[in-house]
């Protein structure tokens, strides 16, 4: 009876465990969501290519700074030269008071001169959760290969000014250089900083 008992234990954890969830070395999980215009944006049509994905809030301190000083929408034009794939992600739910429509999405990002090559809405929040996105910013690398090669923080300073984040140590444009130039990325994984993401 008690052999019974944890056998059924064990399956029902395994049960509820994530079928896939995103671990860094392991193949990114593939996702298809609708952008701002209602297109159909699908993860694994990007294979061959880099990709980074950016979990959003406009309403994010954090994300508002990176967005104010210029930081995120020069490396997202930076990265798009070389023809690397940015998405920006917002799992806000619209439940939340700090929920944004495409449209309101739209013109916060036009107004900021921000460039991913599409932004999606994952109000239900399915995409955050199966990349365990805990803050805005989160960021993520995917290589060509469709495996995840970074996941964490946008770069080494949680508290700085808009002007020290400028000279900050950029953890995705250095996992990105290493990885174009053929090189294991040297810092894989680091602890994010940011808002709690608002499922």
């Amino acid at each position: 009876m008690k052999r019974n008992a944890l056998a059924l234990s064990f399956a029902l954890a395994l049960i509820s465990l994530p079928a896939a969830a995103a671990t860094v070395g392991q193949a990114a999980p593939d996702f298809t969501a609708s952008d701002l215009q209602g297109k159909a944006v699908r993860l694994a049509d990007f294979r061959g290519k880099f990709v980074v994905l950016e979990w959003t809030n406009p309403e994010c301190p954090y994300v508002r700074r990176h967005y104010n000083s210029g930081n995120m929408p020069s490396l997202q034009k930076e990265v798009a030269a070389k023809d690397v794939v940015w998405l920006a992600i917002n799992s806000t739910s619209q439940a939340s008071g700090e929920f944004k429509t495409p449209a309101e999405m739209s013109k916060w990002l036009a107004g900021k001169g921000a460039a991913p090559r599409a932004t999606v809405l994952d109000q239900d929040g399915k995409i955050g959760r199966l990349y365990q996105a805990r803050t805005t910013p989160h960021m993520y690398l995917i290589d060509p290969q469709g495996r995840l090669i970074y996941a964490g923080a946008i770069d080494d300073q949680r508290w700085a000014s808009t002007e020290e984040t400028k000279a900050a140590r950029n953890y995705v444009r250095a996992a990105l250089g290493e990885a174009m130039s053929g090189k294991p990325v040297s810092v894989a994984t680091t602890s994010p900083y940011g808002c709690s993401v608002k499922y």
